[in-house]
């Protein structure tokens, strides 16, 4: 995919936006977890997100920011209704089965869904001239790491079919882009974590497979322990290192992709991630700190196919979509996960199902 040519200002893009007030962005998958930061995000940057979800993982309590409008991506009639009816400027794209366990046992689920669902989608958007998207991707586009920090020019070889799914999608978005310029943004996070610092949404996943969500889980006594999968790995402590990177700060990253694209930048890919990794031991040290309680940890053994390390390297985002992320810190990261999990929207969520 081409380079963006130019540097690109936060100050200068938020201006920008202002100009383009209002302007309707169709956000699939607005009422999971990433997709509903975004929506805020989108609103706070002057955009009316419209949430496109089919609510099988998402909350019709997530979506605060504009209307929403329940579909799937494989519904192409119900994707026609929507786009006649709003008629977006972009789409946001976070539509997916995520869960790489899960797509391991059975991959057409994950090929069906998060590729041919996408593959209608953007038949969609190329009937109805909509020429921007910002995907979802993720750093398993790399498969095991060769080099730490990983940069976008790290050989993409996923070791399971969800990362191979996202993957997909990407050469299917510069096709289009080749076809039909639908020009695009893939933007592959690292590990997202904490909640909004305003805690108006927050992580809820059924099941939660997530280390920070369920060491807080811990924390606040709704599991009995926190098991760290192998401490014979080589690092420091023994446990794996993971890049967190702070679910607002991931939003943010959207809207200025966006707007790059609104100013005329070709498509591309980002990593998004804070550039350094924290281990698991460190994770839960963190938690028990801010929290102020004790967690208890067992011992397990290694998951088949976990590196060591996986850490990003996010420095062509900082450099031309001007991104920085404002909760680099560890602690502040858990500190609004924290605060998610005691607010009264938060404690139901981890003990309810989706809906």
């Amino acid at each position: 995919m081409p380079h963006l040519s130019r540097g690109f200002s936060r100050c200068t893009s938020l201006a920008e936006s202002k100009n383009n007030s209002n302007a309707v962005v169709l956000v699939t998958g607005g009422a999971g977890y990433i997709g509903s930061h975004a929506c805020k995000a989108l609103a706070e940057a002057g955009y009316t997100p419209i949430v496109f979800d089919n609510l099988v993982y998402g909350h019709r309590w997530a979506v605060r920011w504009g209307p929403l409008e329940v579909g799937d991506i494989a519904d192409r009639e119900r994707l026609d209704e929507v786009m006649r009816r709003y008629r977006p400027a972009a789409v946001m794209h976070f539509a997916a089965f995520t869960y790489v366990g899960e797509s391991v046992t059975d991959p057409g689920k994950y090929y069906r869904n998060n590729v041919a669902g996408t593959l209608t989608l953007l038949e969609a958007m190329r009937d109805h001239a909509i020429r921007r998207m910002i995907f979802s991707s993720t750093c398993a586009t790399y498969g095991m790491p060769r080099q730490i920090p990983m940069t976008e020019s790290h050989p993409q070889a996923p070791i399971n079919p969800y990362g191979a799914s996202k993957l997909m999608i990407e050469r299917i978005l510069g096709d289009f882009d080749a076809a039909h310029d639908l020009r695009s943004v893939s933007l592959r996070y690292f590990n997202a974590a904490g909640a909004d610092p305003q805690n108006e949404v927050g992580e809820a996943h059924d099941p939660e497979t997530h280390l920070v969500p369920l060491v807080l889980d811990a924390a606040a006594r709704r599991r009995a322990e926190i098991t760290i999968f192998g401490d014979d790995y080589d690092t420091a402590d023994g446990t794996c290192i993971r890049d967190y990177i702070h679910v607002t700060d991931l939003a943010q990253a959207h809207v200025l992709a966006l707007q790059a694209l609104e100013s005329g930048a070709g498509s591309t890919a980002y990593n998004l991630g804070n550039g350094q990794g924290f281990s698991v031991r460190e994770v839960i040290d963190c938690a028990r700190r801010v929290t102020g309680r004790e967690i208890p940890v067992v011992m397990g053994t290694r998951r088949a196919g976990d590196p060591a390390r996986l850490v990003g390297d996010a420095s062509r985002a900082i450099a031309e979509l001007g991104w920085s992320p404002a909760y680099a810190n560890l602690d502040r990261i858990v500190a609004t996960a924290w605060a998610w999990h005691q607010s009264p929207r938060g404690s139901a969520s981890a003990e309810a199902p989706a809906s």
